[in-house]
């Protein structure tokens, strides 16, 4: 299909150096290279896209740039003995969205090794709601069980809990029993965090204490943190003894203030979560789990489906922090 045009979401400079954003035609020519010619059916919404979209040098490293570091769709060129042409696979990750151009075209080219086979017990429309945003939430979920954080032994936080991980780690640990509080400065939010299963719900500033205590009463077994900053140092500060923080976001900050009295006294772990560059082996348990009892119950309260000529507003909703849930992008005929 060499030389084949498609639709995408592209972002570029004009002749002034201005960022542009459009839907347009390009080749498979442009195309990085890679074993898997995919046929996009739906891709997603995240935070790091809507910087992608915005020319973020951070994000979209090089323009002209396509975002969408998730994707769903079928495989029409296959240069791998591991996949053949119709077998439907699903990309989160890696350097899709971000190094080369990502899941916001009908046509997208990767390596075999970042394709994942769709679980029969998820639809195509099920794997995009989750997304890199589930895939995500659940590696937190398994970093709390990992260091030992059980549903009896307390609390556990969620952080920006209205916002995609957020929402499916709050949903994911809610079925496995785990008593959640969720963190949101979004009141019109409140209702769905009950049903996704909070307990609690705190606003955002009770989570964000500015005092130089090195050490803050004990109140949480473990949590899942979305925001960094000064957020993340007020947990490690609040965790109970062998508590476990899972971080996976930085909107609050990039830096982390703290001493090392919480590790030394208590004994508490700060552990990191990477989910772009997450192994192979552990990439495939994670979705197993997810379509198997980690299966979020209440996706369908969660998502929103728009075409990709409609983003533009979703884009900047999400930068403004003014999203709630899920952005599934519908990509044929876009």
């Amino acid at each position: 299909m060499s030389g084949t045009s498609f639709q995408c979401f592209l972002v570029a400079k004009d002749n002034a150096g201005n960022v542009q954003s459009q839907i347009t035609l390009r080749s498979t020519t442009d195309l990085p290279p890679g074993d898997l010619l995919i046929r996009v059916q739906q891709s997603s919404l995240n935070y790091k896209d809507a910087l992608a979209a915005s020319g973020h040098s951070g994000v979209a490293k090089c323009l002209p740039h396509v975002p969408g570091i998730d994707a769903i769709g079928t495989v029409l060129e296959s240069d791998s003995e591991d996949w053949a042409k119709g077998d439907e696979v699903l990309v989160t990750g890696y350097g899709l969205g971000s190094d080369c151009w990502g899941g916001w075209s009908e046509l997208i080219r990767v390596p075999a090794s970042w394709a994942v086979r769709l679980p029969d017990e998820l639809s195509p429309h099920e794997a995009m709601t989750l997304g890199t945003a589930g895939f995500t939430a659940a590696q937190c979920v398994a970093s709390l069980q990992h260091h030992g954080i059980q549903p009896d032994a307390g609390e556990v936080l969620v952080t920006g809990a209205s916002g995609g991980v957020g929402c499916l780690a709050l949903s994911i640990l809610a079925q496995l029993g785990y008593r959640v509080v969720a963190v949101s400065g979004k009141p019109a939010a409140h209702e769905l965090l009950r049903q996704l299963g909070a307990t609690r719900i705190l606003d955002r500033e009770e989570v964000n204490d500015s005092s130089s205590k090195p050490l803050l009463p004990s109140r949480w077994s473990g949590a899942v943190d979305t925001i960094g900053g000064n957020t993340l140092n007020t947990i490690l500060r609040s965790l109970q003894h062998r508590g476990c923080v899972a971080a996976c976001g930085l909107v609050g900050g990039v830096n982390l203030e703290t001493s090392v009295y919480p590790f030394l006294l208590r004994g508490v772990t700060l552990d990191g979560i990477d989910s772009a560059a997450c192994p192979r082996r552990e990439r495939l348990e994670i979705w197993k789990r997810l379509a198997g009892d980690w299966k979020p119950q209440h996706l369908d309260l969660l998502t929103n489906a728009i075409s990709l000529r409609d983003i533009g507003p979703r884009i900047e909703a999400m930068l403004e922090g003014n999203l709630t849930g899920r952005t599934v992008v519908d990509l044929p005929g876009c």
